[in-house]
């Protein structure tokens, strides 16, 4: 299945939140997620309840070429495996530089230890553009951007395509994406006006499906659980089950 690497260089779009969903709802069907936090805040791995203390334990460690993936791999209370982030990971642009072999290092670490065989892999994302975000994208066979509907949303979907336009050539491949737009409030008419700038400018490459701004999606990190396990019958459990639904419906999650 698919590698999906969930991107935006800008913050506060909802990005750990649709990573957090996503693989839950992926792990409600069964089909075995695995989450890899290269964030590192480490929101991810904390809420998944697989947060650790020290940085040999996270996939700095592999970066550092002391630990395999495999070797990395935690089971968190949100019942799916989860390769934890830790903060030092902020360290690994001075530390390892730019280079192919660091950007590759993701991709081969996985296709190596055969982590991706049958399974969904979703990579958490590091809002900055450095070597932790290029890996997974070069690792990725898909991109999911999270956009917040506010009036910075064009600006950062800009920022994004030029972004991937540029990898593209380094990749001799396209890189499939889909953009979601989240924190919609149907009451406001920005949000609608941004919805149907996105639409225009990026087609079938923008989610029918739009994420509400919801208080149960706010309030599930701080309950540490996703949004199915914290309010199931909430409009952003509603909206991520679409979303996933209309993600499977159109390829998206194939390999």
């Amino acid at each position: 299945m698919a590698k999906i690497a969930v991107f935006n260089q800008k913050g506060g779009v909802g990005k750990t939140t649709t990573s957090l969903n996503v693989t839950a709802a992926l792990s409600r069907r069964g089909l075995d997620p695995l989450s890899i936090d290269l964030d590192p805040q480490g929101h991810l791995s904390y809420v998944c309840g697989a947060g650790v203390s020290h940085p040999d334990d996270s996939v700095f460690s592999f970066y550092q070429k002391s630990k395999t993936l495999t070797q990395l791999i935690r089971k968190g209370s949100s019942g799916w495996l989860v390769i934890p982030s830790h903060v030092e990971l902020s360290r690994v642009d001075s530390s390892f530089g730019k280079g192919p072999n660091v950007l590759n290092l993701l991709n081969r670490g996985i296709v190596a230890e055969k982590l991706n065989t049958g399974r969904p892999i979703v990579m958490d994302c590091c809002p900055m553009l450095g070597v932790l975000s290029l890996s997974a994208i070069f690792a990725c066979t898909r991109v999911l951007c999270p956009v917040s509907a506010d009036y910075l949303a064009v600006k950062a979907v800009k920022e994004v395509e030029k972004t991937l336009k540029a990898l593209e050539r380094v990749l001799k491949r396209r890189v499939v994406r889909r953009f979601v737009i989240t924190r919609f409030d149907v009451r406001r008419k920005m949000s609608h006006q941004i919805y149907d700038e996105l639409s225009d400018r990026l087609g079938h490459e923008l989610c029918k499906t739009r994420v509400s701004e919801n208080v149960s999606l706010a309030e599930s990190p701080a309950a540490l659980s996703d949004i199915f396990s914290h309010a199931p019958s909430s409009k952003g459990a509603i909206d991520y089950e679409s979303l996933i639904e209309e993600l499977m419906a159109d390829g998206f999650m194939d390999t």
